[in-house]
């Protein structure tokens, strides 16, 4: 009996020594303490977490919209000078379709031009449909048709395109028209019936000035533009 009244008293004194370290570790209840957050409290939504810490939290600095504004017209703005006309319509060009880049656009433009200029000299109408709107198609098929109801031969080699420039850009409605200069060069001689060279020279390099607009609706899923015009400034 005597050992159980040793023991009991042991665990008595080790009770009170582990209560009086964690008060002085934990501190006493005043009544003044801060709730705990809550995170769900009309008084802490409005405070945030950022209050409650003592304003210790380092929030990320957020992109200023200008700067993202200009890195969108970064490449719009190395292709034509700010506060041009044609910077101004390219610019809206790009809000109405952001997938627009003057770069990319003008490659293409010119792989068109090649490709339409040979079609149509070598009378190729399924690769000129796939290219021209119906207006322009019906003009180029018609010239085609009337070549070859006299039995004449267009035969043509195409050197390349000397220079390429964007001239001006417009939306209408949903439908994005843009303007290109393009300077080519081009061996072009047509020969009748009989074999006679009747126009053009196939000995020596002509220049070529036109003035084609593409288009394309930008609520279509199809990326391609096809020629709506053509002008020539020979």
């Amino acid at each position: 009996m005597g050992s159980f009244d040793f023991i009991t008293f042991f665990f008595l004194i080790a009770a009170v020594v582990i209560f009086l370290q964690l008060r002085s570790v934990l501190g006493r209840r005043t009544g003044s303490e801060r709730p705990p957050f809550d995170p769900y409290s009309p008084r802490d939504i409005a405070q945030g977490p950022e209050a409650k810490d003592g304003g210790k939290v380092v929030q990320l600095p957020r992109r200023d919209r200008s700067e993202e504004d200009e890195s969108r017209y970064a490449a719009i703005d190395s292709y034509a000078k700010p506060g041009t006309p044609l910077n101004g319509q390219l610019r809206a060009m790009n809000e109405a379709d952001p997938e627009f880049e003057p770069g990319e656009f003008l490659n293409g433009a010119k792989m068109a031009y090649e490709m339409i200029v040979m079609a149509f000299a070598d009378g190729d109408r399924k690769t000129l449909k796939g290219l021209l709107s119906r207006e322009v198609y019906e003009g180029f098929e018609a010239a085609i048709a009337e070549r070859e109801a006299k039995g004449e031969v267009v035969k043509s080699t195409f050197v390349g395109i000397e220079k390429a420039d964007i001239v001006h850009a417009e939306q209408k409605g949903s439908e994005a028209n843009v303007t290109v200069r393009i300077i080519s060069q081009l061996i072009s001689a047509t020969y009748d019936k009989q074999g006679k060279l009747i126009d053009g020279d196939a000995d020596s390099v002509a220049e070529v000035n036109d003035l084609w607009t593409f288009a394309r609706d930008v609520r279509s899923r199809d990326p391609n533009w096809k020629l709506i015009a053509t002008e020539s400034e020979n």
